[in-house]
Order: C-alpha cells, then sequence, then structure tokens
C-alpha cells in the first residue's frame, strides 16, 4: 500500500501505471484517505472497516475537493465509524433526503393540471361514461379544428376547457380570489357550464384534502359556498313542456320528418320519458318483440325494464325491417353510379342508427327536433321537455305517480315506493299503454293493437 504524505503537487503527478484499472496513493497524516486514480479521473476516498467489513467512500473529485476539506471529511467519517455507523447508510439517507425535498418543491410549484389527472385516474372506474368526459371537457387544452356545431361567431376552433386557466397554477396558488375571479369571467360567457365546473372544481380540491402528498398546498377556503352564491346567476327550473292542445301539431311536423330514425327517435323519447342518451344507445338485443318490453342503460340503476307499448313497437318494427334490409347493389354520388360493397355489409346494432356517425347511432337528434318545431310554430322545446311531457301527461289519465317515475327510471321519493312497491312489467304495461293510447288520441293517431308488437304464441302438438 503506497503511502505518502499528500500534497497538492503529488496529488497532481500521481498516476495510474499502463494497464491497471486504478490506483490508490494513501495519505501519512490521514490514514484514512487516500487519492484513486483512474482513466481520466482522480478523486479522494476514504476506506475503514466496521463489523469486520471494508467501507468505502468516495468524498469527491480531487478538482472540486481542497486536501485540507478532504482530510476534515475523512475525520468526520471515521467518527461514525467509531460510533457504529455506516457513512454510506447515513450517505444514501442524507441524498433521499435532499431528493424528497426537491421532489416535493417541485410538486408544490408543479401545476395542479398534474394532481387533476391523477385524480381523474383514481376515481374514473366510480363515475360513468357521462361524468368522466365531463372532467375531460373542462381541462381539455382547446384549439382543436371544429368539425360541427360552430356557432355564428365563433371561431374555427375549439375554446379551452373551463378549468384549463385555474388547473395551469400550483394547487398552493389556488385560492377564494382566484376562483372569485375565475367565476365572474366564465359566468359572464358561459353559466351552465361554469355552475358545472365549479362543481367538478370543489369536488377535486376535497379530494386532494385526503390526500397527504397534496393536503399542505390547498386553500380550505377556495371553493366556498358562498362564491357560487355571489358569482354565479340563480339556477332557474326550465319548464318547457307539450300541452295537451299541442300535440297533433308536434306529432304532425315530426312524423314529417325526412329521417325515419330521427322521427321514430323523437317519438320514442315523448311516449317512453326515456333521457336522452338512454335511449340513443338502444340496442336491438334490448328490445324484446315477444314479451314486449325495453332494457333500458338507466344512470341510476345501471338499467330498468320497461314495457314495449304497441305504437312504440310499431316504430321499431319499422326500423328493424330498415335495419335488416341490405343496401341496393348500385348507388349514386356526384353523378357517378357506384356499387356497394355487399358482401361486408351488416345490420346496425343500434336501434337509432345513423350511417354517417362514427359511433353507428343517432348523435344530435336537437336539429331535426328544432326545425319541426320551427315549422309547427311550437315554443321552444328541449329534447329533455318531452320527457318531463311524458311525466305530466301521464297525470291527464290518472296514473299514479309511482308508476310514472318507474317508466322514467326517477329514484324513489319516499319510504313506501323504496322499501313496499314492486311493480310487475304487466302492472307498468297497463298504465303505459293507457298513456301511450291517450297521446295518441289527442293527437288524432290510432293506437295499433297490441298483437303488433309480436308475434302471436301458438300451441305446439
Amino acid at each position: 500500500m503506497q503511502r505518502e504524505r499528500l500534497t497538492p503537487e503529488r496529488i497532481r503527478r500521481f498516476k495510474n501505471p499502463e494497464g491497471v484499472k486504478q490506483d490508490f496513493l494513501w495519505d501519512t497524516e490521514a490514514p484514512r484517505l487516500a487519492v484513486r486514480a483512474t482513466a481520466g479521473a482522480k478523486s479522494f476516498i476514504f476506506e475503514s472497516k466496521l463489523s469486520r467489513r471494508t467501507v468505502r467512500v468516495t468524498i469527491g473529485d480531487v478538482r472540486a475537493w481542497n486536501l485540507d476539506d478532504a482530510r476534515a471529511e475523512a475525520r468526520r467519517l471515521q467518527t461514525q465509524i467509531d460510533q457504529g455507523i455506516d457513512p454510506r447508510q447515513e450517505r444514501a439517507e442524507r441524498i433521499a433526503a435532499a431528493e424528497a425535498k426537491r421532489e416535493e418543491a417541485r410538486r408544490v410549484e408543479a401545476p395542479a393540471l398534474e394532481a387533476w389527472g391523477a385524480y381523474v385516474e383514481a376515481r374514473k372506474a366510480k363515475w360513468s361514461a357521462h361524468h368522466l368526459a365531463d372532467h375531460q371537457n373542462v381541462a381539455k387544452v382547446g384549439g382543436e379544428k371544429r368539425t360541427r356545431g360552430r356557432r355564428k361567431g365563433e371561431p374555427d376552433t375549439t375554446q379551452p376547457g373551463a378549468l384549463r386557466s385555474l388547473l395551469g397554477l400550483p394547487l398552493s396558488q389556488i385560492d377564494a380570489d382566484r376562483v372569485r375571479a375565475w367565476l365572474q369571467d366564465e359566468s359572464a360567457k358561459r353559466p351552465t357550464h361554469a355552475r358545472l365546473a365549479f362543481g367538478l372544481l370543489r369536488a377535486f380540491l376535497n379530494w386532494c384534502v385526503d390526500r397527504p402528498e397534496y393536503r399542505t398546498q390547498i386553500q380550505a377556503d377556495a371553493c366556498a359556498s358562498r362564491l357560487a352564491r355571489d358569482e354565479l346567476p340563480k339556477k332557474a327550473s326550465k319548464n318547457d313542456c307539450l300541452q295537451r292542445e299541442q300535440l297533433r301539431l308536434w306529432f304532425g311536423h315530426v312524423r314529417a320528418l325526412p329521417s325515419p330514425v330521427q322521427s321514430a327517435y323523437l317519438q320514442v323519447l315523448l311516449l317512453t320519458g326515456a333521457r336522452r342518451e338512454e335511449l340513443a344507445g338502444l340496442r336491438w338485443e334490448d328490445v324484446d318483440f315477444q314479451w314486449k318490453s325495453l332494457r333500458i342503460r338507466d344512470k341510476v340503476d345501471g338499467e330498468r325494464t320497461i314495457p314495449l307499448t304497441p305504437y312504440v313497437a310499431a316504430l321499431l318494427r319499422d326500423l328493424d325491417r330498415r335495419n335488416e334490409t341490405p343496401p341496393p347493389e348500385w348507388r349514386i354520388l356526384d353523378g357517378k353510379r357506384i356499387r356497394n360493397d355487399l358482401e361486408s355489409w351488416r345490420p346496425s346494432e343500434w336501434v337509432f342508427s345513423s350511417r354517417t356517425a362514427a359511433s353507428g347511432r343517432i348523435q344530435e337528434p336537437r336539429i331535426a327536433h328544432n326545425k319541426a318545431i320551427a315549422a309547427a310554430g311550437l315554443p321552444s322545446l328541449t329534447l329533455h321537455g318531452l320527457r318531463r311531457s311524458f311525466g305530466t301527461l301521464a297525470e291527464w289519465v290518472e296514473c299514479p305517480a309511482g308508476i310514472s317515475a318507474q317508466i322514467m327510471g326517477h329514484k324513489p321519493s319516499a319510504i313506501a315506493e323504496k322499501h313496499y312497491r314492486r311493480r310487475p312489467l304487466d302492472l307498468l304495461r297497463q298504465w303505459h299503454t293507457t298513456i301511450e293510447a291517450w297521446i295518441l288520441a289527442e293527437a288524432g293517431i290510432d293506437q295499433p293493437g297490441s298483437d303488433v308488437a309480436g308475434p302471436a304464441l301458438q300451441a305446439v302438438a
């Protein structure tokens, strides 16, 4: 073991011999200190024994460390060895603590969008597809080319999500003042969407409070209820609804729509009281013509089964025939005859199918409905207003409120409804058929016989 009193000049002249991977020059003044020379590099090292095992620690490059400081560091490390402390472990813990401190500083300065991504990932399994889409929309970047739904005066590209500006800030900077300013700006442009975004933001911050990595950065009053009360306009309940005397006009113009799919969809929407997307997502596997029932994907209970009434069954029968009929061999496109690919053609799985929609089903029935409403000269009526109309018109036949609510998929609102009412499908069918018959009579339409819903059962010998 080569030992000399280290000096800057000796350290400068020291090199590892040719063909040797590394060599050591040990100091006589600090016996545990040495200079290690490798190809192109020299560094101070410390080496000692702890529990009969060799402990070697690299102090640092000779160009960065002063010789006196290196000797002092060697003595400090030997003191730890004498106390039974492994300097390597102590150093690893110090590095880990420094790294944790840097990570905490990075997390504090990171935009809230990172925490938002973690929140969505952790919670999306418990959300519906619609609720997940709301979270994605309020945080989207925007700037994408508009493909549909562009209103007059709007730019060619999509707007950023309502929460994007807030989520670009660190969590610690999302306080009541910033949220108030954001609410004032958003409520002036899109008040309904601002209310939704505020609720999503409040749920997100409440989730962060329960997470140890985020709770120290959250401002407790960032989404106080008073902010929404002060800055958002009063939420007005909608009351659009078809009146008894408007049914004849409404049916006349809706039945005259050029698209049989859109016409049938709007009529079934009124006659079942279903939600817009519940009905749009109806598949043929959910329609039972034999037992006269519809299985609807329900946002409340997952799914519900409602009666298939005679007129609705007739509408769906017509759509079924159209769906099962292959297209003609030839079609005309831009004045040219083009052969259809009949070999790859398959009937659609969707009841209310669409050839142009990427999903394969109806997506935007409001356009056709608004045209029919305008042509009929009726007041503005939303698609949800048709659902409201079913519940209202059902009272004309004195239908029990619990039955119409069960058909529509409303949550039970009383103890008796929750725990003591289990209505069979036949009872629902009796009232539902009565409701449909009354609505059609007011519209001047004859209700088909019940045998239209499916073929009659035959005895088998």
